[in-house]
């Protein structure tokens, strides 16, 4: 079900982009392929996200990827933790805890630059899948 636009969201100026005819077809497949009905509203919403986040491309996901890294160093350190403790020796697990803590805090700081996601059902010939809606 479309949503009908509000007045906010009448467009009377416009943004050109060169293309070539490669990079276009690249572009609609990977604007579907991500739920977008068009290739403006993905490139509207890759735009709001950078000015909302005041980053521009591949800082969301390098930052990711950091966390992503510094998680499975924790989770190492927990399991040597959990080791240690079995073994019945004294366990120390402040540091582990305030790296757990400040990770939690990147990770929320991240999240608050991302726009939320709607997750829809799309009707497809012969069975439904989840695609992600930005609004």
């Amino acid at each position: 079900m479309p949503i009908a636009p509000s007045p906010s969201r009448n467009r009377s100026s416009r943004l050109s982009v060169r293309a070539s005819p490669a990079e276009l077809e690249r572009w609609n497949n990977a604007a579907h392929a991500l739920g977008h009905a068009t290739t403006a509203a993905w490139v509207r919403s890759l735009l709001h996200d950078a000015e909302v986040s005041q980053r521009s491309g591949g800082d969301v996901s390098s930052e990711i990827r950091g966390l992503r890294g510094e998680l499975s160093r924790i989770g190492n350190n927990l399991n040597q933790l959990a080791h240690a403790a079995h073994l019945g020796e004294a366990v120390a697990c402040a540091d582990t805890l305030h790296h757990i803590d400040r990770l939690k805090d990147r990770t929320d700081s991240l999240l608050k630059t991302l726009r939320p996601t709607r997750t829809r059902r799309v009707k497809l010939t012969s069975h439904s899948v989840p695609v992600h809606l930005v609004h």
